[in-house]
């Protein structure tokens, strides 16, 4: 069963959800299944579909995936040289963004699924970046698409990439062959409390858009 969302309102109104994920509600296999089935209709360069999707519910293997993602998340958050001082603070919201972020890194094994998008091969730093684009242009819209299944199913999710800087640490701990698959984020998967969520607030796209020169 999905929710009554009309194709802007399900675009406007998928969020990053942390602290309104219900943690103590089970979520059946066959909606995840769903899910994903839908991202794999998403656009793939050439049509290659290189993609794979990691669903984990192993409660050890979540906290070990979590531990992963705390080791990184520590020294970001703490540091003053990092995204919420560079870009949130923009819109006045880098408070409540790093407070809901640092309840997600607390409970985030608690999370009924953890869900890491993975392509097949690495991605070389020397790669030109229209070929990174192609890589990555050809994984992260299935990503999204999973994460939009989801809410119009009443799920919440949270695009998160932390864990990727112990990408080796996370293959050995789920068994993906780290040399010939690439992992590219990781979102818990839970109901939401609630799906009454609302278009966030966001910087002017007027100022942001740019016809024919810059």
């Amino acid at each position: 069963m999905t929710l009554a969302l009309t194709p802007d309102e399900l675009l406007s109104t998928t969020r990053a959800v942390r602290k309104r994920l219900d943690f103590d509600r089970a979520v059946p296999r066959e909606l995840v299944g769903e899910c994903v089935d839908l991202a794999f209709q998403a656009p793939t360069g050439s049509n290659r579909q290189h993609w794979s999707f990691m669903i984990v519910d192993d409660p050890a293997k979540k906290q070990a995936i979590a531990d992963l993602y705390g080791k990184a998340f520590d020294p970001y958050v703490g540091s003053s040289n990092n995204d919420f001082g560079i870009g949130d603070t923009r819109t006045n919201r880098a408070g409540a963004i790093k407070d809901s972020a640092t309840f997600l890194r607390e409970n985030f094994h608690r999370a009924p699924y953890m869900v890491i998008p993975c392509m097949e091969g690495r991605v070389p730093e020397t790669l030109p970046v229209f070929a990174q684009a192609s890589q990555w242009g050809s994984l992260l819209p299935a990503f999204w698409s999973f994460m939009l299944a989801a809410r119009a199913r009443g799920l919440g999710t949270a695009w998160t990439t932390l864990h990727l800087v112990y990408e080796r640490e996370a293959a050995d701990i789920l068994g993906i062959p780290f040399d010939k698959v690439t992992q590219g984020g990781l979102t818990p998967l839970a109901y939401t409390v609630g799906t009454d969520f609302k278009a966030a607030p966001r910087l002017d796209s007027a100022g942001l858009t740019h016809w024919n020169t810059w």
